[in-house]
């Protein structure tokens, strides 16, 4: 072998060297750095659940369960699962659901209509009873949470400032006395955040911070509260740290008592941690648990908070949580951690999380579509859901009306 080229093998070694010993160095230092997680773990993934640690949501009886179909009800809709139409590098081709659903990395899929599961199939090694976890759409779940506090006289109301309750961020900032919990609920507190994807964006610091705590007071006021929109983690930890401390103890608890026991969740759940020393819920986005139970809690929303005769969750916080409205907030898709449609036909709105996990609620269809996927190679679910959403209407226009 000549010089040069040997020279050449000889530096690629070290540096495979150098990067092996790194990224081992990392793995044993993911309990308690958030570097080491970064670089052993890259970007977040639907089985980071079991890399986390976590505490445990009890269910309890009595379970509730959607009504399964009968074989007329399944064949009367089939043709509304049928076909899919998707355009592909400018060229528009139908396939079947189920293989469009495998291939776009969906895990799960489900569909239902006046309670009745009209459509549950599992993708690419999952199951019915394949655990998943939520990123973002645990927002929702903290946002329910707030509103139950609020109701309970735990929160005085959505105006009150953060401080009140997180008073040592004036120590940091006397700006902070002007951010309230809607500013931090509708994702326009003036907190400076930049989601760049690589392990020095905020982006990373809280998803694999183990210090959620120190991290939800550790970023600066740069704007004024109210004005822009900007979608950012630290809203949903300094909501965390405000129910823990009016709870008196873990928010994962109060999930517990207040959503997961009452509504009949066939499983436990779990919230992933920040780590085993701090203890804090990965409020941004770690809620993990079955597809057929985060469907329950979007029915909970789909009929306004109340579950079988039980008002769990406020109506009114309900309505202010996922109304088209840009009165009090900077833009009128994102209220109070949850998404809206503006381009549907009605009041459509829906829980979103990374990798295309989506809780989407048709209210005055009746309808619940849950996706949960390993990645989101689609990114149009929303449309996906409202072509669905017609044909399902179709089908029920169809039917000879009861006198």
């Amino acid at each position: 072998m000549k010089k040069p080229a040997r020279k050449i093998l000889y530096t690629l070694l070290i540096l495979a060297g150098v990067f092996a010993l790194v990224w081992l160095g990392a793995h044993l230092f993911t309990t308690n750095s958030q570097w080491a997680r970064a670089v052993a773990w890259m970007d977040s993934d639907i089985d980071d659940y079991e890399r986390f640690p976590m505490r445990k949501v009890a269910n309890a009886a009595p379970r509730f369960d959607f009504k399964q179909p009968s074989a007329a009800i399944r064949q009367r809709y089939a043709q509304a699962f049928a076909t899919v139409t998707s355009t592909h590098g400018g060229k528009t081709s139908g396939q079947g659901l189920d293989e469009f659903l495998e291939q776009n990395d969906t895990v799960a899929f489900l569909v239902i209509h006046h309670d009745t599961l009209l459509y549950e199939k599992y993708f690419n090694g999952y199951g019915h009873d394949s655990t998943v976890t939520s990123f973002s759409t645990a927002k929702s779940f903290v946002s329910a949470l707030v509103g139950i506090a609020i109701a309970e006289g735990r929160i005085g109301s959505v105006e009150d400032p953060v401080t009140k309750y997180v008073p040592e961020l004036l120590q940091k900032d006397p700006r902070f006395q002007h951010i309230t919990l809607r500013h931090l609920l509708t994702m326009a507190s003036g907190i400076q955040y930049e989601e760049n994807g690589t392990p020095w964006g905020d982006d990373a610091r809280t998803y694999y911070s183990p210090d959620l705590r120190a991290q939800a007071i550790s970023s600066p006021v740069t704007g004024k509260p109210g004005q822009e929109f900007n979608y950012n983690n630290y809203h949903p930890l300094l909501l965390g740290l405000v129910l823990e401390r009016v709870t008196g103890g873990p928010v994962a608890k109060y999930l517990e008592e207040r959503i997961w026991k009452p509504l009949g969740m066939e499983a436990p759940g779990s919230w992933s941690l920040d780590s085993e020393k701090n203890g804090f819920e990965k409020m941004e986005s770690g809620i993990n648990g079955r597809a057929i139970d985060f469907a329950k809690f979007g029915r909970l929303f789909l009929n306004d908070g109340n579950w079988n005769g039980a008002q769990l969750v406020p109506a009114g916080w309900v309505e202010e949580s996922t109304r088209l409205d840009a009165t009090t907030d900077p833009v009128p898709y994102y209220q109070y951690f949850w998404w809206v449609n503006p381009d549907a036909s009605g009041h459509h709105f829906f829980a979103s999380g990374n990798h295309g996990q989506k809780i989407y609620i048709v209210p005055e269809k009746d309808l619940i579509f849950v996706r949960f996927g390993k990645s989101d190679p689609y990114r149009h679910w929303e449309d996906l859901f409202e072509i669905l959403a017609d044909r399902i209407t179709a089908v029920d226009a169809s039917l000879p009306r009861k006198h």
